[in-house]
């Protein structure tokens, strides 16, 4: 019964960003093709750390003075994708800074070895990229770990440091982010 609740929560996980991804390749297949700048293939690694449902609560549940900033995505997602760009400046902007900011890729096992890689690639996150099997996390994992989040959707970023929390369901603005990421430096 789990099993069959939890294999629900993920198809319609996966469902809340299906239709935004359709409607980005919508838009970009009404370009003409000869505007692309079709970039070179890159090639797939394996480098990609994958944790497991125990490590990811561990590192969820961090509490100490550095800011650790986690994000869940799949390389489908429109909404995902496109707020990539404003973590990849907050990640430049805080290097020196006691933040982590990292993305928690739930994409399927079949693709963590080949499109999950090239998409990190080209997105300049697979240094900050790890990867977790989301049909193996339960109403625990969740109820563990977030206040609001139940697995329901994505992109979610929780953010903490120490004691305090944020949790944002949905994509997040690059303002948005600025403002909770400085909230929680004070």
């Amino acid at each position: 019964m789990k099993k069959i609740i939890l294999s629900t929560l993920l198809v319609a996980m996966l469902a809340s960003c299906k239709k935004e991804a359709e409607k980005t390749e919508e838009n970009i297949s009404s370009v003409d093709s000869t505007e692309i700048d079709v970039p070179e293939p890159v090639a797939a690694n394996n480098s990609i750390k994958y944790l497991s449902v125990q490590q990811a609560s561990d590192y969820l549940q961090k509490k100490n003075d550095t800011l650790y900033v986690t994000n869940f995505f799949a390389t489908w997602c429109g909404p995902c994708v496109r707020e990539i760009p404003h973590f990849k400046e907050k990640i430049e902007e805080l290097k020196d800074k006691p933040v982590k900011i990292t993305f928690v890729s739930l994409d399927q096992k079949a693709i963590w070895n080949t499109e999950v890689p090239r998409f990190t690639q080209e997105h300049g996150i697979q240094n900050h990229t790890v990867l977790l099997d989301g049909q193996l996390l339960d109403q625990n994992f969740f109820a563990s770990n977030f206040k609001q989040w139940d697995g329901g959707a994505i992109p979610f970023t929780f953010m903490r440091k120490g004691d305090k929390t944020d949790e944002t369901l949905g994509m997040m603005s690059k303002e948005q982010l600025n403002e909770k990421i400085n909230s929680l430096l004070k």
